[in-house]
């Protein structure tokens, strides 16, 4: 279960600093992305990226239920878990439909919706670290 699991979290970790803290920012700052253009291409990204953090998530999820894991495993398993559902079922939607509005020509402020995005990439981070370093130690 050990290195199954290590390299499911490791995945997921490199997946989700790659595309939310590495090329999300950088899109915005090639030449000729429009807000529009930006918002259209991280709406493909983070739908896909999200799919895959679903499969990884419920790979983890079955080799942590079904691999005789330790409560530190499974405390670092939920806490990773907790902010994927937790955007998916609450934060996303309310950042499509503010995204929606834009992509339609309205002009709105500032979002504060991406910083609770933002927040919850970070504990994920944070949760998915420390359950790899945890199975590492094992």
């Amino acid at each position: 279960m050990n290195e199954a699991a290590g390299a499911v979290t490791f995945t997921w970790l490199g997946m989700v600093l790659a595309i939310s803290f590495l090329e999300a920012p950088l899109k915005f700052r090639a030449p000729g992305v429009t807000i529009q253009v930006g918002l259209g291409i991280g709406r493909l990204v983070f739908r896909a990226l999200n799919r895959v953090e679903c499969v990884l998530a419920a790979a983890l999820l079955a080799l942590v239920a079904f691999g005789d894991a330790p409560a530190r495993v499974i405390a670092w398993t939920a806490a990773a878990t907790v902010p994927l559902v937790v955007q998916l079922a609450v934060v996303r939607p309310r950042l499509n439909r503010r995204s929606d509005r834009v992509l339609a020509g309205e002009d709105l402020p500032r979002s504060r919706g991406h910083l609770v995005y933002i927040a919850f990439e970070i504990a994920k981070v944070l949760a998915l670290v420390g359950l790899g370093v945890t199975l590492l130690a094992r």
